[in-house]
């Protein structure tokens, strides 16, 4: 075989190679934005349920001033996970757990908060508050699409990072392994209902 077909067959494997060094990259970058994208609708759902928050206190602490610990501890949840952000470059599984705790935290408290609701019978029948009641469970819903299609993008992601041969490129350009949602502690159990 002479030299010129031996360096015209290297030419052509790393053209190739190119090509497809090319098209995974641009692949996976598609990929890291769709992440993003997601991330950036989950956070978007948070805070609107953030932004609905001190309304429905204030609505509330009108008819049960005495429960002020309640409202408190609404407010003081809101506060915290509102100051905790993540960025979608790093989303890593301890970041993401970090940022689902304190929103866990919020989700816990605006249910102590709806529970005390059922002793005001006045505020129940209070048209604002069903509104803003009827608001966050809204958002409650959409929080649980967003994340949803969050995790799907990441999933995505996640296989294209780790998939044998486009793991190698995944290395070279700095594509790591992307963290998602778990479901929350307790939440294989049902809640226990008692009258």
């Amino acid at each position: 075989m002479k030299k010129s077909s031996i360096y015209l067959i290297i030419a052509a494997v790393v053209v190739l190679c190119g090509f497809y060094g090319c098209n995974t990259y641009n692949s996976l970058v598609s990929q890291d934005e769709n992440v993003s994208r997601a991330w950036a609708d989950v956070e978007a759902q948070y805070q609107r349920r953030a932004d609905l928050i001190p309304n429905l206190v204030n609505t509330v602490k009108g008819y049960a001033a005495h429960e002020s610990g309640t409202l408190e501890a609404v407010v003081a949840a809101r506060s915290k996970a509102t100051q905790i952000t993540v960025d979608p470059e790093n989303l890593t599984p301890e970041k993401l757990a970090e940022y689902q705790a304190a929103q866990g935290e919020v989700s816990q408290a605006l249910g102590r908060l709806l529970a005390i609701t059922e002793n005001y019978p006045d505020l129940k029948a209070n048209e604002q508050f069903s509104e803003l009641q009827a608001q966050l469970e809204g958002t409650e819903n959409r929080i649980a699409e967003s994340r949803r299609l969050f995790n799907e993008a990441a999933q995505a992601y996640n296989v294209s990072v780790r998939r044998f041969p486009a793991n190698l490129f995944a290395n070279i350009f700095g594509f790591s392994v992307k963290g998602n949602f778990k479901a929350d502690a307790g939440a294989e159990k049902a809640p226990e209902v008692q009258f």
